[in-house]
């Protein structure tokens, strides 16, 4: 068979392994394309090629013999250097942890093994989740395929320009305030926050406990799906995982969406300050939409100055609570700006920290009230296209938060997906949120537009 096109898909590997592919070529194939391009892109930490040969040559052995696992067996996928490996090194982008060896595998990393996928390595970040894309670190900051000289968002961002640029079909992210959603609305990718406790976070170095989610980055909503199908579920050993029954998230995704209640948050973006482009290429998505049959109409969301108090006010509480101890002793090993961010939680008191957690409560009351009228929320996960490294704001406290934010603090599942391309033919990105523990409702609605719109086909320049 012949070799798949680069920045193929997981449903496309999966099936050609159907249908005799071997998984070892297709490994070698993202081997050799991760070798092409990491010397401009930066996208990983580590590359565990022997590994991940080894790997898929025993996935290959068992295919042949009839023992499939599943769809996603014997095909590659990368993880954010937050996730433990056992034997390999979690550095989360960091000199505080150069010599960290993990012991045991993350929850992530046993579900996807266990799947028979084929691990090629550790992913540059943000440092701990929480530094900017200039910060001077051990490893190289990752650079956005489809212009290297705009910011590839954060703080996944390996994760989502290793598959932006086809050398990985899966990557796994965190999101605190973000940071599957936005590298992946900057890089023209699926990036999904499920709801909070749906994928365990057992070995993923923490930024925030009440906010921190696992999430995936894939190239369509079909593959977020295939990936959630394999992640989601109760792990009673994360204090914040849910036990609540897994969906097959399969089962409806191609069942179109006539008849769905879209509630587009039109008022939202315009508070959010969402520019011209993205703003027109919103409505023209929901446009597509609603031919598609579903009915649309304005809702009102809680505002942005509520939801931005409660969600960072939190954050920063929390990950000061994380580093207070290396911060105290190991500040010069920090980033300037990780150091910084991380430091503004010291100020925030223990009053100000239970107030935001009351509110928090008011609020997922309010989005949930939102939703009881409307199957699916609509609106921006980004402002405007990405903008140059050089003029993203690293300052301790942002000019402007993450549109994405307010959803960490709600818990609710949200997912970014592509609606368009700016004047200067760079990605745009538009957000849907459902009600907890729905995602398949999103991926029903996703997966109709994506295949009516296909600006996800897309591919960057490299």
């Amino acid at each position: 068979m012949s070799a798949l096109e680069p920045g193929f898909t997981l449903a496309e590997a999966s099936q050609a392994i159907s249908e005799g592919a071997s998984p070892l070529a297709i490994t070698r194939q993202c081997l050799d394309r991760i070798a092409a391009l990491e010397p401009e892109l930066h996208a990983f930490i580590t590359v565990t090629a022997d590994r991940a040969l080894a790997a898929a040559e025993q996935a290959e052995r068992e295919i042949r013999n009839g023992r499939r696992r599943g769809p996603l067996h014997g095909i590659p996928y990368a993880l954010k250097d937050l996730f433990d490996v056992a034997g390999l090194r979690t550095t989360a982008h960091s000199r505080l942890l150069l010599d960290n060896l993990a012991s045991e595998d993350s929850e992530v990393t046993r579900r996807l093994e266990a799947a028979g996928m084929v691990l090629l390595g550790k992913l540059s970040t943000h440092e701990f989740a929480r530094g900017g894309p200039t910060d001077q670190l051990p490893f190289p900051n990752a650079r956005n395929p489809w212009a290297t000289d705009r910011f590839a968002g954060g703080s996944s961002t390996g994760s989502a320009v290793s598959v932006a640029a086809g050398m990985v079909p899966l990557a796994m992210g965190s999101d605190t305030g973000g940071s599957v959603r936005l590298p992946a609305a900057y890089t023209n990718l699926v990036g999904l926050k499920p709801t909070y406790g749906r994928i365990s976070r057992r070995g993923m170095i923490p930024l925030s406990f009440g906010l921190d989610h696992a999430g995936t980055l894939t190239r369509s909503v079909e593959d977020a799906a295939l990936a959630l199908s394999v992640l989601a579920g109760h792990d009673p050993a994360d204090p914040g995982s849910a036990a609540v029954r897994v969906d097959d998230y399969l089962a409806g995704l191609k069942r179109g969406i006539a008849g769905l209640r879209i509630g587009y948050a039109r008022a939202f973006n315009e508070e959010s300050l969402v520019g011209p482009e993205q703003m027109a290429a919103l409505d023209e998505a929901v446009r597509v939409m609603h031919d598609l049959g579903a009915t649309v109409k304005e809702v009102a969301l809680p505002s942005r100055r509520r939801l931005d108090a409660c969600t960072w006010t939190i954050l920063h509480a929390e990950g000061f609570a994380v580093h207070q101890q290396d911060l105290r002793t190991r500040a010069q090993d920090y980033g300037r700006v990780t150091r910084e961010r991380l430091m503004l939680g010291a100020f925030v008191t223990g009053s100000e920290y239970v107030q935001a957690q009351r509110l928090r409560s008011v609020l997922r009351r309010e989005v949930d009230d939102v939703l009881r009228d409307v199957d699916v929320i609509f609106c921006a996960s980004i402002a405007a296209e990405a903008p140059l490294v050089a003029a993203v704001d690293e300052g301790p406290w942002r000019r402007e938060h993450p549109i994405t934010g307010p959803f960490n603090a709600t818990g609710h599942p949200a997912m970014s997906l592509p609606t368009g391309f700016s004047a200067n033919g760079m990605p745009l990105s538009g957000q849907l949120i459902g009600a907890h523990f729905d995602e398949a409702m999103l991926f029903r609605l996703g997966y109709a537009y994506e295949q009516q719109a296909e600006w996800w086909k897309r591919r960057p320049p490299v």
